[in-house]
């Protein structure tokens, strides 16, 4: 079956608010994708930093196979089972929050988010969130009242609920230093909130669909104490950079800062829908009995694959392999970034395996070239590899290989990448 096909059947079957590409896909492997007309791509956007450990791992592949020979479904409400329990342990031990942990799983980023403002307001009795400009956070209701992009996220879908509110974040490629981004939220404190009727600030170490910019350890720092001196919770939204992919298990790490709650998804469970809350146990405990879960959280398989996942993160040292991809991707960017010619491209930026460049006019003005970034995009995924867009000014590329991808397919992506960049900068005019 051709995609053409597929398009015309999606057109008749599909809401039309559902955005998509025009890539069919067929079967995966690692880093390497193929298309229902057989095509193949290097998948830099691994299913959106989902197939951290590559599609199909194996390892992965071979716990769902044995959990799917004993059940698929119980609801760990109704019949509990030991993969949660062990996964939850799991995370309690790796989650930096320096305190005893407790967790909780569910099945989206989404949920993971709005249960970690259950928990917070159940735990301080208050009703405020501050987040974060460029933030996102979900595609829920709250979710979206969270997220700091309008278009295409909240664009058409409000009013959203109340006592969500949002400061800037550091962006020092457009001139927004840490000391901005204090002063806005000391400012939401004086014009729009008091302090002691926050629950939580939410923020991303690495913002994901903002443009992955790197929240400064600074920033993070002068949060945290922040958080403090009003006893407010500091919530780390680790659904995109957590898991290995930037060098560090969560991205929170590369500060020291202390969280008191995590949430994750994505990259947790290899591909298999799975989300969690982990945080300090006195914070996690604070939700009554029966408060907290749903149908399909920690669903057996998934918690199976994320056990697993856990496994393939340590035994293949893919925190290293991150930082180490990370590294060859970025220098291959700024050097391509210094030639004659190549002015637009602004900035290169990233932690670990979760790295961006963004478009531009040119470098003194900084204005936005989402027409280049779309171009680059197309090029790119004509050529046989999959790049994603992201950013508020829709003018950054994200790159999310694989962290098991192998030393020869990464070569042939970044090859395949810099000759998309040629060919968009010769055929967009700026």
């Amino acid at each position: 079956m051709l995609s053409t096909e597929l398009q015309a059947r999606q057109k008749a079957a599909v809401a039309a608010g559902i955005g998509t590409r025009g890539i069919y896909a067929e079967r995966a492997e690692n880093a390497e994708l193929w298309d229902v007309n057989g095509k193949r791509y290097i998948d830099f956007a691994a299913g959106i930093a989902v197939n951290n450990t590559g599609h199909r791992h194996p390892k992965v592949m071979e716990a769902v196979r044995q959990q799917a020979e004993q059940f698929t479904h119980t609801c760990f409400h109704v019949a509990p089972y030991e993969s949660y329990v062990r996964l939850a342990e799991r995370l309690n031990a790796i989650v930096p929050t320096g305190a005893e942990n407790r967790t909780m799983l569910v099945t989206t980023g989404a949920e993971a988010v709005e249960n970690s403002v259950k928990i917070a307001r159940a735990y301080t009795q208050r009703p405020g969130i501050i987040a974060f400009s460029g933030a996102f956070h979900g595609r829920t209701m709250l979710g979206m009242a969270l997220t700091g992009k309008v278009n295409p996220y909240k664009k058409n879908f409000g009013p959203f609920p109340s006592e969500i509110f949002h400061a800037p974040f550091p962006n020092p490629f457009l001139g927004i230093s840490v000391d901005d981004a204090i002063a806005g939220l000391e400012s939401l404190f004086a014009s729009d909130i008091d302090p002691q009727r926050i629950a939580a600030f939410i923020v991303e170490p690495v913002q994901g669909e903002g443009g992955f910019n790197v929240a400064p350890a600074e920033f993070l720092i002068r949060l945290r104490e922040i958080a403090d001196q009003h006893g407010i919770l500091l919530i780390c939204d680790e659904i995109q950079s957590g898991m290995a992919r930037t060098g560090k298990m969560f991205g929170i790490e590369h500060s020291g800062v202390r969280p008191d709650l995590v949430t994750m998804a994505k990259g947790i469970a290899g591909g298999f829908p799975l989300s969690a809350v982990t945080g300090r146990a006195e914070v996690m405990n604070a939700a009554h009995t029966g408060g907290l879960g749903g149908t399909y959280a920690g669903n057996p398989l998934a918690t199976a694959a994320a056990n697993a996942v856990l496994d393939v993160i340590e035994e293949e040292n893919l925190c290293a392999r991150a930082a180490m991809i990370g590294e060859r991707v970025t220098s291959r960017l700024r050097a391509i970034a210094q030639r004659q010619g190549m002015e637009r491209l602004g900035d290169v930026r990233g932690l670990g395996a979760m790295i961006a460049f963004e478009l531009v006019t040119d470098r003194a003005s900084k204005n936005a070239a989402p027409q280049l970034t779309n171009r680059i995009v197309a090029e790119a995924e004509e050529r046989g590899l999959i790049l994603l867009a992201c950013g508020t000014r829709a003018n950054v590329v994200r790159l999310l290989p694989p962290l098991t991808i192998e030393e020869q397919t990464l070569g042939e992506a970044l090859d395949i990448l810099e000759a998309s960049i040629e060919a968009a900068f010769s055929a967009v005019e700026v």
